[in-house]
């Protein structure tokens, strides 16, 4: 499943098409993704101008002079193609603006969706209503996930994993944020000492930056808009690298925790 840094790659490629310009014609190829799309969407976004581009969590936002967002989200293998060549069989949602642009909302599982939401109260939005902060903003802090973390027996990847404690987090980011923290992904999140935190915040904030800076990482059908391919998987240090050895010489080690693998380093994360 695309992850934050896939989103944000996604959302900038997107903008340098979108943003100020007008949409003269939305297609509906069919009549929903993972659900129906909003039955007023052709009609709200036909003539509307794009006045932003944002992201939440994993979801992309494009905002319009119809006090109305657009809020996507890619599922597990959804992605948007600009300037095809040629029609696809997956292009569900097709945009074109006043200036020539064409941009296809593409989904081959159609496990994505599309919705509108009110700009103004976009904060209170159903899915984004109990969302935690933004893991590249302000609001993560350690004493944030000191808080978060209060008397909690869960481990702390699982709870890192928590989108009401931080928003956006996905398993490869938070794998590789604890090894550079060297925090085990099983300790009690209740125990992990606030120096450990401290350590952990900017790894958290580091990953991510560095893989929006290498276009995300492709897992399976993700690719940019553009239809480059994400480069940050070569870059992990212990995702999907079970038995090779870590840069301590040990080897990188799996184990299952909540239904997804979790790969870590004994000698590393303590």
């Amino acid at each position: 499943m695309p992850e934050l840094p896939e989103v944000e790659t996604t959302v900038r490629g997107l903008e340098r098409f979108l943003d100020g310009e007008r949409i003269a014609r939305v297609t509906l190829n069919r009549a929903d993704l993972r659900r129906p799309f909003p039955p007023d969407l052709v009609q709200v976004l036909t003539g509307a101008r794009v006045t932003g581009m944002g992201r939440r969590a994993k979801y992309g936002l494009i905002h319009t002079d119809r006090e109305q967002t657009m809020v996507f989200h890619l599922g597990m293998s959804g992605r948007w193609r600009i300037e095809p060549e040629t029609p696809d069989k997956h292009d569900h949602l097709v945009l074109e603006t006043g200036s020539g642009h064409v941009l296809a909302l593409n989904d081959a599982r159609r496990f994505g969706s599309v919705d509108l939401a009110p700009t103004a109260t976009l904060d209170a939005w159903g899915a984004f209503a109990s969302l935690g902060p933004e893991p590249l903003g302000d609001g993560l802090t350690p004493a944030h996930l000191r808080a978060a973390f209060a008397g909690r027996i869960a481990p702390i990847k699982q709870m890192l994993l928590d989108q009401t404690i931080v928003a956006g987090l996905g398993n490869i980011y938070v794998c590789e944020a604890l090894f550079r923290a060297g925090v085990r992904p099983d300790k009690e999140a209740g125990r992990v000492s606030l120096p450990a935190l401290a350590r952990l915040v900017p790894a958290i904030k580091q990953v991510l930056g560095e893989s929006i800076a290498a276009g995300g990482s492709t897992i399976k059908d993700y690719a940019q808009p553009n239809g480059e391919l994400g480069y940050f998987a070569a870059s992990w240090q212990v995702y999907g690298r079970e038995g090779d050895p870590c840069g301590c010489g040990a080897p990188v080690l799996r184990f299952v925790q909540g239904g997804r693998s979790t790969f870590w380093c004994r000698r590393c994360q303590r």
